[in-house]
């Protein structure tokens, strides 16, 4: 599997699962200076035509694309690893709840911040909005060592990515206790220190 990305994105999502999940994925950097050529000289538009990251291009040829589609695969591909809950229960149900809920209101949310012309108080409200989204997660995250309980689980995954964000647009975390612990947890991980050395994001 060959895995499309670019550092700190929201692929890195996908880059910690298959980390974490020990599976053999190759990376190819997409470079967004240089008409979004790829490491393996095809563009960004040719591996997938909605023209972003990530894409995951399988063993036997196909493009998957959208993120939250792709670690969910990922995590099939290593069943043994528990990425996920088994399904049909309340708690796989709940990870879909999660992915989507950090896919449209925290990743989504982030969106408008990196548009170098937004004005500053959409700006102001964009990181309001995004304050709200984390002060959920914060009390979601109480007396618990990940989203689900106690176990990493690709949900987890794709916050860290997503919440990784906020320094850059100077949103102080260290308000959120609980969200801060998750983030020192994750970032002690061994796939995820994989990813991020991978990344040159150490």
């Amino acid at each position: 599997m060959r895995l499309y990305y670019s550092p700190g994105a929201c692929s890195l999502s996908p880059h910690i699962v298959a980390r974490e999940a020990g599976l053999p994925v190759e990376l190819d950097k997409v470079d967004f200076n240089d008409g979004r050529k790829t490491e393996d000289g095809s563009t960004l538009g040719e591996v997938n035509p909605k023209g972003y990251i990530p894409a995951l291009r399988l063993d036997d040829g196909p493009v998957l694309t959208e993120g939250v589609a792709i670690v969910q695969y990922l995590a099939d591909q290593a069943p043994e690893k528990k990425l996920m809950p088994e399904r049909g229960t309340t708690d796989y149900y709940r990870a879909l709840e999660w992915l989507t809920f950090i896919s449209s209101e925290l990743h989504k949310g982030f969106s408008p911040l990196y548009n170098p012309a937004i004005a500053e108080d959409a700006k102001k409200a964009a990181i309001e909005k995004i304050g709200k989204r984390v002060s959920y997660v914060e009390g979601m995250l109480a007396g618990k060592q990940y989203l689900l309980g106690d176990s990493f689980m690709i949900p987890d995954a794709y916050l860290y990515t997503i919440l990784r964000w906020a320094k850059r647009f100077e949103i102080d975390l260290s308000v959120y206790p609980n969200v801060t612990a998750f983030m020192e947890r994750m970032r002690a991980r061994p796939g995820v220190s994989a990813a991020l050395a991978e990344e040159g994001l150490e």
